[in-house]
């Protein structure tokens, strides 16, 4: 794991977070747990350079174009990590009350062992990693215009969440960067 707390000034994150929060196609959140299908309160979007389609939870996505603004923070997200990404999972959460569990990003269609890129805009959140094995966790608190990068064997070894919280009550915006493979 790579941390890069400013990767974008406060100034180009305000910009960022405006634009995003203004011109991404937002959609409720669908997943199915235990077999019933739950809408939640945290927003989505995909894009990405082709029409893929990304599925968790039961639930599948089909990616929208680039827009401009996604497009400039891949740019320097590319830089950052010297990796090429192809799409980008956007989750707009509206304050703390809205979280991720436990989970890997470990589909198939990632590769072995993919590299994840996650930005952050907005409010400040912990974001949690946990061995699967030796039950070891690590906290980050991810600033607003942060760089995390998850790559090598993470995803194999680790689990990671973004626990709700009541200390948070501004919005959130992170994206995901991902390679799909062909």
């Amino acid at each position: 794991m790579e941390y890069a707390p400013l990767l974008f000034t406060r100034a180009e994150s305000e910009d960022l977070f405006s634009q995003l929060l203004a011109t991404t196609p937002w959609q409720q959140d669908e997943v199915v747990i235990f077999g019933q299908r739950r809408i939640l309160s945290r927003k989505v979007a995909w894009m990405g350079d082709a029409g893929f389609t990304y599925s968790y939870s039961g639930t599948s996505k089909t990616a929208s174009p680039w827009s401009p603004a996604l497009r400039l923070i891949r740019e320097r997200v590319e830089q950052q990590c010297a990796h090429r990404f192809n799409s980008c999972l956007l989750n707009l959460y509206h304050d703390g009350s809205e979280g991720m569990g436990w989970h890997s990003d470990d589909e198939k269609t990632l590769g072995r062992n993919p590299v994840i890129a996650s930005v952050s805009l907005g409010a400040e959140r912990i974001f949690k990693l946990k061995h699967r094995k030796s039950g070891e966790v690590v906290s980050v608190l991810l600033e607003d215009g942060s760089l995390l990068v998850m790559k090598g064997e993470t995803q194999h070894h680790w689990v990671h969440t973004m626990p709700k919280t009541k200390k948070v009550n501004t919005p959130r915006i992170n994206l995901t960067f991902r390679t799909f493979l062909d």
